[in-house]
């Protein structure tokens, strides 16, 4: 490029000095000269090792995520995505329409308070005071974030110190992990077991937290305590005698409560959700999350919020205004239009009543293939029990799933061979313990008929690989 710069027009080719008159004899050798250096400098550059200059050791530990394994492995088998847990049909239209006309509005085009705006924040509290049995105040007990996951990354950043523990029941959404590591945080592990048989069909309620086990984790240095309900990737809701076990925990050793309940408007019959923020005493302690993405099918708008009182949220926003500022307006006045709507469209029922159908749809292909599942009481997964798939013994896996669990050459195998991507669970559990999930993948049912018909009729081939 240097070369291509300094060259002169006049002169396309390097001419030996001694035939040149003076003057041109003079721009021809300064020519020369700059060509030598420039190839020199280009063939140095060649030579220099890259520069490596050292990450910070809160992202240097990170391996590669589950995510950036299976996606690009799902599109180049050109298998039946059911691994990560994102729509492939439409949000509602009421709420696509809303987004259109919020875009063509100037207001809704420029920055937001960091509390999200007035209309979200109302529309939150108006829908959610009568699920909290209270009146919620939207001017300070509600803060919209950039999605759920933004939201609970501020709560560690307002509240963890250097070496403060969070207590964990595992599995686990795996953004936790380095949501409390990158904010000087120590996660601390307790596992929900199976108390039913695993071998057999069982309910996501028979998955048991021990509270004993669970009261073992706590230490002088615990100071949040994360619950997930309804629960991904088990699906299981927490029963309120489960809720309350676990905030007498956080009331006797003075835990705050994070209550991840992105999946809130997804729960089948005949469960119901129960929030642990309305049980006695625990509202003061509790920031609970939601996710307008699970709500209304739009994970890729990165709306999301919290509740809970001045106090607690406090910490967090102050957090998330210097982490993000604010959220994008035209999509938090759309969501607000979704809440608006919902109940006078009957949309959280309908929407309910669609996703059973998908459960439905496809609980009954494992059926046939006999493999035991867990049935979800809420969001949109199923745990399929693979311990009786035989995989050949001498298929080639790449090297790097060698240095992983059982379950991720499992989901390798069906995503290549089978053509439908699962995720393996064991990405959502602390190394000791991920031996309890390596019989496991999760399916996600959040796609349309279509794809899920598309997938019956791939994993039908496992007949032949069943012991």
């Amino acid at each position: 490029m240097f070369a291509r710069i300094i060259k002169p027009t006049s002169l396309p080719r390097i001419i030996p000095s001694s035939s040149l008159s003076p003057p041109r004899c003079l721009i021809q050798q300064h020519y020369n000269q700059h060509i030598l250096t420039a190839r020199f400098i280009t063939s140095a550059a060649k030579m220099t090792s890259p520069v490596v200059i050292p990450r910070a050791e809160r992202v240097a530990h990170f391996e590669q995520d589950v995510w950036s394994i299976f996606t690009p492995l799902a599109l180049e088998c050109q298998a039946v995505n059911l691994g990560q847990g994102f729509m492939n049909f439409s949000p509602p239209d009421f709420v696509i329409e809303a987004a259109r006309d919020a875009v063509t509005r100037n207001d809704c085009n420029q920055y937001s308070h960091p509390k999200g705006r007035p209309r979200l924040r109302n529309a939150l509290a108006k829908s959610y005071s009568p699920l909290f049995n209270r009146t919620l105040d939207a001017e300070t007990e509600v803060v919209v974030t950039a999605g759920a996951n933004e939201g609970i990354f501020s709560i560690f950043a307002g509240y963890l110190d250097q070496g403060s523990e969070v207590i964990l029941m595992e599995p686990f959404f795996d953004q936790y992990i380095s949501n409390i590591t990158m904010n000087g945080g120590v996660p601390v592990y307790c596992p929900i077991r199976p108390a039913g048989d695993s071998t057999k069909d069982m309910s996501a309620s028979e998955w048991k937290i021990d509270i004993k086990e669970l009261e073992s984790k706590i230490t002088p240095r615990s100071k949040i305590i994360v619950l997930n309900t309804p629960h991904n990737p088990i699906g299981k809701v927490f029963s309120r005698e489960e809720l309350e076990e676990i905030g007498a925990l956080a009331t006797k050793h003075n835990l705050l409560i994070i209550s991840d309940e992105v999946y809130d408007r997804l729960y089948f019959d005949p469960m119901k959700h129960q929030r642990i923020a309305t049980l006695d005493g625990l509202w003061e302690r509790t920031i609970t999350v939601g996710s307008g993405g699970k709500t209304f099918g739009t994970t890729g708008w990165r709306i999301g919020w919290l509740i809970g009182p001045k106090a607690l949220v406090e910490p967090a926003l102050a957090a998330h205004t210097r982490i993000v500022f604010c959220v994008n307006s035209p999509l938090q006045e759309a969501v607000a239009v979704g809440f608006e709507q919902a109940d006078e469209r009957g949309f959280f029922g309908s929407q309910i009543k669609a996703y059973e159908h998908k459960r439905e749809k496809l609980l009954n292909v494992f059926r046939e293939l006999g493999l035991p599942c867990t049935i979800p009481e809420g969001s949109y997964f199923i745990l399929v029990n693979t311990d009786k798939i035989q995989v050949p013994e001498d298929y080639k896996f790449p090297d790097l799933l060698w240095k992983r669990p059982k379950d991720f050459r499992t989901c390798y195998w069906l995503t290549k061979e089978i053509g439908v991507c699962a995720i393996p669970p064991t990405e959502f559990y602390s190394k000791p313990n991920q031996v309890l999930a390596e019989n496991f993948a999760r399916f996600a049912f959040c796609k349309t008929d279509e794809t899920l018909d598309a997938a019956a009729e791939r994993l039908l081939k496992l007949k032949a690989y069943i012991k």
